[in-house]
C-alpha cells in the first residue's frame, strides 16, 4: 500500500470512528437540503475533519466534497473528491449500510481509493494497476454462475420512477451508492446501477470495479473524469452502471431503458 493509499485508508477509518459517534440505532435527526437530498450534523462534522486533514497533509492539492466545497479550484492536477457520509437516510434511520468515500484523482483520473462503512467494518481499498480489497483481502467481480438462483441488481430508489427495468436477477436497493459500487466489486452482485449519482458517489467506486476486473461507465456518456476547473458539481448527475462481465453490461443497457 504506497503512502497516499495508507493515508486514505487511515482518514475513512478515522472519519469512520466520528461518524459512529453520532450513529444511533434508533435514529438520528436530518434535514432537507435544497436539492431535497438528506444531510445531518454527522455530514457537516466528517466532511469538515477530512478536508481540514488533507488540507494539512497535502497543501496543493485540490478538494471537491459533498458539503463544503462542490466546486473545483483552478490549476489542480491532484484532487480529493469526498463523500463524508454516503448512505445518509440509511444513518438517519438506524440502519448500518452507510459510509466514508475517498479517492485521490491524479490528472484527471482516480488513482486511489478508499471506502469504508464502520457499523459493518468494511475497508474496500484500491490503488491504479495494483487491485482492489476488502479488509486487506483482494476482491474480485463474479459473474453469473449457471445454476446458482441468487444473483442480484443493486439500484436505488429513482431507478424504477426514471427507468423501465426488465432484468430478472433478484433486485436490492441498499441505499448507498457506494456499497452499490463495493458489492460489484467483491462478487455480491452482478450489475449495479444508480440513476442520479453525484462525482463524489462514484469517483472511488469507479476505480474499485475497475481494479475488480468489472466494468464501470456512465449510462449516458457523460464523462466525469477528468474534472472541470470552475464547475459546480451539485448541478450535474452522471446515471452510473457496473457490472461483474461486458455482456452484462450490455444486457443491462437492453433491459434498463429510460421512461
Amino acid at each position: 500500500m504506497n503512502p497516499n493509499q495508507q493515508f486514505a485508508a487511515q482518514l475513512a477509518r478515522q472519519t469512520g470512528g466520528l461518524l459512529m459517534d453520532y450513529f444511533k440505532p434508533t435514529g438520528t435527526h436530518a434535514n432537507f437540503k435544497s436539492d431535497r437530498s438528506v444531510v445531518t450534523a454527522a455530514d457537516l462534522a466528517a466532511d469538515r475533519l477530512i478536508a481540514d486533514t488533507i488540507r494539512k497533509a497535502y497543501p496543493g492539492d485540490g478538494l471537491l466534497s459533498e458539503e463544503l466545497q462542490t466546486t473545483l479550484g483552478e490549476n489542480s492536477s491532484t484532487v480529493w473528491v469526498i463523500d463524508p457520509l454516503d448512505g445518509t437516510t440509511n444513518f438517519s434511520l438506524g440502519l448500518p449500510i452507510w459510509g466514508v468515500s475517498i479517492a485521490r484523482l491524479v490528472e484527471g483520473q482516480p488513482s486511489v481509493a478508499a471506502v469504508y462503512f464502520p457499523a459493518l467494518d468494511e475497508l474496500y481499498t484500491a490503488e491504479t494497476s495494483a487491485g482492489a480489497f476488502r479488509n486487506g483481502e483482494p476482491i474480485q467481480v463474479k459473474p453469473p454462475i449457471p445454476g446458482q438462483p441468487t444473483a442480484f441488481f443493486s439500484c436505488c430508489t429513482r431507478t424504477h420512477r426514471k427507468y423501465a427495468v426488465e432484468l430478472r436477477y433478484k433486485t436490492r436497493i441498499l441505499g448507498s451508492a457506494s456499497y452499490t459500487w463495493c458489492a460489484v466489486a467483491r462478487g455480491a452482485a452482478i450489475i449495479g446501477f444508480e440513476a442520479t449519482p453525484k462525482i463524489w458517489d462514484i469517483a472511488a467506486g469507479w476505480l474499485l470495479v475497475s481494479e475488480a476486473r468489472g466494468v464501470i461507465e456512465t449510462f449516458d456518456g457523460s464523462q466525469p473524469f477528468p474534472l472541470i476547473p470552475g464547475f459546480d458539481y451539485r448541478a450535474q448527475d452522471f446515471p452510473t452502471l457496473a457490472a461483474a462481465t461486458p455482456e452484462l453490461a450490455i444486457k443491462a443497457r437492453e433491459q434498463i431503458r429510460p421512461r
